[in-house]
């Protein structure tokens, strides 16, 4: 859901030592005219999980074909907020000229209304995006600290989506 400060989130978490990638930059998204939107790219995303070790991995984006790579997370966690808090965020980001025009508006409050309950039925955590920063990301790297420790007898390195 754009607005809910995921790339902010996910600077944060680097900068804290985790390794995170934003599938909407870097060419992890394609544009598909079947799903008509970006989807992962699928082979990308695959070598990105089957990845061991390292410090736990956060990745982020929203995408029709996400929930194919759900149970190879251990943790999908929907960051929230209402919609004026969404507009208003990214009306003022100086990042991204994403959600600046009407049309961008309509289609944001549209998917708050369509996508999110999809999101939010299918996610093993919620967090509420109107915190402050430091708790958003405090509350992060807690869910990442559970699911590290869930899998450690598995040897595979924890992974979250959002």
């Amino acid at each position: 859901m754009s607005g809910t400060g995921k790339s902010t989130a996910l600077a944060e978490l680097e900068k804290r030592g985790f390794e995170v990638v934003d599938t909407d930059q870097g060419g992890w998204s394609v544009w598909s005219d079947a799903e008509g939107g970006y989807v992962w790219r699928e082979d990308r995303i695959g070598e990105l999980l089957a990845r061991e070790g390292g410090p736990t991995l956060y990745v982020s984006g929203t995408v029709s074909n996400q929930g194919r790579f759900y149970p190879r997370f251990d943790a999908v966690v929907l960051l929230s907020a209402p919609a004026e808090i969404l507009l208003s965020r990214v009306a003022t980001r100086p990042t991204n000229d994403y959600g600046k025009s009407s049309r961008d508006r309509d289609l944001i409050l549209r998917h708050l209304a369509e996508v999110e309950p999809m999101l939010r039925a299918t996610c093993t955590h919620e967090v509420d995006a109107t915190q402050p920063l430091d708790l958003v990301v405090k509350q992060l790297v807690e869910i990442g600290q559970r699911t590290e420790s869930e899998t450690a007898e598995t040897g595979r390195r924890p992974s979250h989506a959002r």
